[in-house]
């Protein structure tokens, strides 16, 4: 059997894969090696979707900040062209990795045609189709059902998978009085099926089964949190610190048998405990990959979750996770459309960046110094091209002047030619440099006369 990335490492061995990563991190390739060998980082890449047009990627505390982009359908709507759109527009604006979540029909032609045409890791949680073959009862679920199906996944070419193992059968009673219960669907489903059988998670009894099939074509997990906070009354809670101690065993557990491990993280947590909550998980998972939802910083704002999120995710960035989960505005209200995932996509590729420049990573900062130069300099043209969303940042200038020639204007409509602050700030250096001049040309007059004019040129 070949060796996962994982086991390649530790061996000693560079990958093909671990090059191409050192390569787009800017990292040596030794150091990708040993952080991959360690457990810190991880290169989800299939050994079938190597085969087709992956561009392999790594996720990491060494490697830049990385997001992903969740699609998928459902039952009521969407089809196979609606989501290779959304594939589309989220690799485009930046996505490092996607998720096919969907539930609702044509799950396989949907899930065939988002992993041939994507050069980024795809993952999925493959409850969600072995839930739609059982016809929704996850009552009537066996232990092989679930193994098939991500054996099956697999065989596909997804490249992680989320799977809600450690959510124990003693931790229910502790979400009893939650304000919002348990909000994963994948922990959901396990609850129920725990209670209506009355014995222990079957994902947690079975997992070194599942192991040797993610072993076999190199699948990295992604530990679901199943029993994460669902809103700010419910954060770090004990019932999520429960399921982190196992989560923190199965990492373990994992490594053990070859293969990659990430970890998944809360999704509403208050601004003060973010920081808290992404160093237990490293403590605790022995610095396996942090990959959080948002978290939502208030409950607040339906509609712009996009928002309370990205300030969530900058600060859990910023904090060490390696990987942030976006959240479109359409959270808690629908099924995203095209738009909704641009817009998520730009606000998380936001939160990623100011992260990366926060934890002072080599080169993060050098796209804004370059724009602000752009910007002092009147250049529209390279600030719309060195723009996270040149299109919108064009439209916006062009609705009040759209002519050619105030894309060399010294100014915007914002304050006009008169108003501008930088333009004014040039005309002040103009006068300090001709003051100084002055200044140099009077020296050899009189000191007085020096004196003077300097002190007016200032």
């Amino acid at each position: 059997m070949n060796k996962t990335q994982l086991e390649s490492a530790r061996a000693g061995v560079v990958t093909p894969e671990m090059e191409f990563v050192a390569r787009r991190e800017s990292l040596t390739v030794e150091k990708v090696r040993e952080e991959i060998a360690v457990g810190r980082m991880v290169l989800p890449a299939n050994r079938v979707h190597l085969q087709g047009r992956l561009e392999p990627m790594a996720i990491g505390i060494a490697a830049s900040c990385k997001i992903n982009a969740n699609i998928g359908n459902s039952a009521v709507t969407s089809d196979v062209a609606e989501e290779l759109k959304k594939l589309h527009t989220a690799v485009h604006f930046g996505a490092d990795t996607v998720m096919d979540l969907s539930t609702g029909k044509q799950i396989d032609a949907i899930r065939s045609a988002i992993i041939a045409s994507s050069p980024v890791p795809i993952g999925t949680v493959p409850i969600y189709q072995m839930l739609e073959e059982l016809g929704g009862q996850i009552e009537d679920m066996r232990p092989q059902h679930f193994l098939d199906m991500v054996e099956h996944q697999a065989k596909q070419g997804v490249d992680y998978m989320t799977i809600h193992c450690g959510v124990l059968l003693e931790h229910l009673h502790l979400t009893t009085a939650r304000v919002t219960g348990i909000v994963s669907r994948g922990g959901s489903l396990i609850a129920k099926w725990m209670m209506a059988h009355r014995q222990q998670n079957p994902l947690y009894t079975h997992f070194d089964d599942l192991c040797a099939i993610m072993r076999e074509y190199d699948v990295t997990w992604s530990l679901g949190d199943g029993l994460r906070p669902g809103s700010l009354a419910d954060a770090s809670d004990e019932a999520q610190f429960a399921e982190l101690s196992v989560l923190g065993e199965l990492v373990q557990r994992s490594w053990d048998r070859g293969t990659q491990c990430m970890v998944e993280g809360p999704g509403h947590i208050p601004m003060d405990q973010i920081d808290m909550n992404i160093r237990k998980q490293i403590e605790v998972c022995k610095g396996a990959p942090f990959y959080v939802l948002g978290p939502l910083v208030t409950d607040i704002a339906p509609g712009y979750d996009h928002i309370t999120s990205a300030i969530g995710a900058a600060m859990a960035g910023w904090s060490g996770a390696a990987m942030l989960c976006y959240v479109t505005p359409k959270e808690h209200l629908g099924l995203p459309n095209n738009d909704d995932v641009r817009q998520g996509v730009i606000a998380y590729k936001i939160a990623a960046h100011a992260a990366d420049v926060a934890r002072h990573r080599p080169g993060a900062r050098d796209r804004d110094d370059a724009l602000s130069r752009a910007r002092f300099a009147f250049d529209w043209n390279e600030q719309f091209r060195l723009s996270l969303d040149p299109e919108t940042a064009r439209a916006y200038h062009d609705e009040t002047l759209p002519q050619d020639t105030f894309k060399s204007a010294h100014f915007c409509s914002m304050c006009g030619p008169k108003y501008c602050s930088m333009k004014i700030t040039e005309e002040v250096r103009k006068m300090a440099e001709e003051g100084k001049l002055v200044a140099e040309s009077d020296r050899s007059a009189a000191p007085d006369a020096h004196r003077l004019v300097t002190i007016e040129g200032q």
